[in-house]
């Protein structure tokens, strides 16, 4: 054990990193199927709540505004000791659930960006509904929040270490088990940190440049249709 918890100490350092290094798989898995499930539900919560039944709209408003009141913590201890779900499973679904509601938001933004011309267009054509959100309102609205989605990526990767909480041994959790073994927590902890950084800096560039590229592609395709910016 080293009992000096302040000074920091390269060889422990060393020493404890292939440790830490092991449990990123479960922080980037968590990530992974996270988004996929905000990106998924965020785009249901989206549909159900612009539904003409308007019973159904308020339900889905209410559903919405319940989750995004609740911190996630909460949602994560309610889910994980009132399901027979694992805590990787719950850590996915829940924090995959409360970001589709703020994911929904994007994509009414979107989708509030297509112009009414288009939804009278695919009426003049007898489209159903289900035919103009597929074909005409939803390939519209969604590349041009490209961008925001991609955001959101690493806002979840950040929110990760919650799941530490409900015993998943992700980076932060074994960075703290370390810390707990050993009185040092300098190093276990500026080490999860500088993964952190090292794995979101890649993401945020490539975010960047998917922006411009989307961007630059949604002004070619506004100035072929003559329209001004």
């Amino acid at each position: 054990m080293n009992g000096d918890n302040r000074a920091w100490n390269w060889e422990f350092a060393f020493e404890i990193f292939p440790e830490i290094l092991s449990a990123i798989t479960v922080t980037i898995g968590a990530t992974v199927v996270a988004y996929f499930i905000s990106l998924t539900v965020g785009l249901l919560f989206t549909l159900l709540r612009r539904s003409s039944f308007k019973p159904l709209s308020l339900l889905m408003a209410g559903i919405i505004e319940f989750i995004r009141a609740t911190p996630p913590l909460v949602q994560l201890f309610f889910v994980f000791y009132t399901t027979p779900l694992s805590g990787f499973q719950t850590g996915a679904l829940v924090l995959g659930i409360h970001y589709a509601t703020y994911v929904s938001e994007i994509y009414r933004s979107g989708i509030d960006a297509v112009p009414k011309s288009q939804w009278e267009a695919s009426r003049a054509l007898n489209f159903s509904t289900a035919q103009t959100w597929r074909k005409v309102i939803l390939p519209q609205a969604v590349p041009p929040v490209i961008p925001m989605l991609g955001n959101y990526l690493i806002v979840l990767f950040k929110e990760t270490p919650l799941l530490s909480a409900i015993f998943v041994v992700e980076m932060m959790a074994t960075a703290r088990a370390i810390g707990t073994d050993t009185w040092n927590y300098v190093e276990p902890i500026t080490i999860v940190g500088i993964l952190f950084l090292v794995l979101s800096y890649p993401s945020a560039v490539f975010i960047r440049y998917l922006e411009r590229k989307v961007g630059n592609l949604h002004g070619n395709k506004i100035e072929a249709r003559g329209v001004k910016t």
